[in-house]
């Protein structure tokens, strides 16, 4: 189209860097002898000032020019009639130039030949950044699927090829344990139970972590159930791992709630430890939970040093851990942002407050 439009023989599309001229697209009716992927010094074009000046050029005749008459680059590659336009992204950067030339003169200042090329120079901007587009959307999609891939191994790697070993080992464990043994053997066997619940606690954690960053949430066995069991099981199990301890409950649940009542005593149980390890030693750390019309308030409070604002507004970001706090150098630091995503799951909200007086952890879940 653009060599019918102006009549000259040769047309191209050019990539023009600063140290290159490269022929993109080619029409040679002349002989020219430039084909696609076909180079030129730049300096000796004059697409490098174009380029440089974001300004189109328009010679009819070169040889009598009087600015291009004398000038080496038309003698150097033979021709007369010469038009070239910048092409200029949407973001102010130069790709190129559309150009076309001819060994004979043309009319081509007084014609319609510059508004079309600047035309042509625009559509192909525009054609450039749409390839552009579609290529990273490829790549963003690319990307996404080996993302589900990994996520799919991911857990995999977690619920079966961890947890299976760690069940083996705790099970054989626990047989070993009910045999008579000395006061050391019984000591050891002991500490190996107590490590298998850990490791088995933090493959649960990092699973819970990949369901809601790689997966699609924490899934939920959701169904209307009596939540008052539970609840206090969570407490008394706890109350037994910190011998010494004080856990008040206070629980009004008058009506089954709708809820995944495992994942809820997990909430419960993340809230409580935390509670518990920071926490006041000498002071009660307190369960209450309220139902009204199907709803759900839980509550855990303990007192304590108050909570700074700049870690209560991170405090359920995953492997958040205290430098200098009793937990230093322990767990994984997921209790309470896997307490939030379960509360998301239900479409609750998880929210914390602390004062002088206490550090108050609120679950609230609507009526389901």
């Amino acid at each position: 189209m653009l060599s019918e439009t102006t009549g000259l023989g040769f047309a191209a599309v050019a990539r023009v860097t600063d140290h290159a001229w490269t022929a993109c697209a080619v029409l040679d009716r002349i002989g020219f002898g430039l084909r696609p992927g076909g180079q030129l010094d730049v300096k000796t074009t004059f697409c490098d000032s174009i380029r440089a000046s974001r300004q189109p050029i328009v010679i009819d005749q070169a040889s009598a020019d009087p600015v291009y008459a004398s000038h080496p680059t038309p003698r150097r590659y033979g021709f007369e009639s010469y038009i070239s336009v910048p092409i200029i992204r949407r973001d102010g950067s130069v790709f190129g130039t559309v150009c076309a030339l001819d060994p004979k003169p043309a009319r081509l200042r007084d014609s319609k030949a510059l508004p079309t090329l600047t035309l042509f120079a625009q559509l192909i901007a525009a054609q450039l950044e749409a390839e552009e587009q579609l290529e990273a959307s490829r790549a963003a999609l690319l990307d996404a699927e080996a993302m589900d891939t990994l996520r799919e191994q991911f857990i995999a790697l977690l619920g079966h090829d961890l947890r299976n070993p760690i069940g083996a080992v705790s099970a054989g464990v626990g047989l070993l344990a009910r045999r008579p043994a000395d006061d050391r053997a019984a000591a050891i066997l002991a500490e190996m139970q107590r490590s298998c619940r850990r490791m088995a606690k933090l493959v649960d954690d990092t699973l819970d972590l990949a369901r809601g960053r790689l997966g699609g949430g924490i899934a939920l066995q959701r169904r209307r159930v009596a939540l008052e069991a539970p609840l206090r099981e969570v407490a008394e199990a706890l109350r037994g791992a910190h011998p010494g301890r004080l856990i008040e409950t206070a629980i009004d649940l008058p009506a089954p709630v709708s809820c995944d009542p495992e994942r809820i005593a997990q909430l419960a149980g993340n809230l409580l430890a935390n509670a518990l390890v920071h926490g006041a030693p000498d002071r009660p750390v307190r369960l209450t939970a309220l139902g009204r019309d199907g709803g759900l308030t839980l509550a855990v409070a303990n007192q304590g040093p108050r909570i700074p604002p700049a870690i209560l507004a991170r405090l359920f970001q995953p492997f958040r851990r205290d430098a200098d706090g009793p937990r230093a150098g322990l767990g994984l630091g997921l209790g309470l942002y896997i307490a939030a995503e379960i509360a998301r799951a239900h479409g609750g909200t998880l929210g914390v407050s602390s004062d002088a007086a206490a550090t108050v952890f609120t679950l609230v879940l609507p009526p389901g």
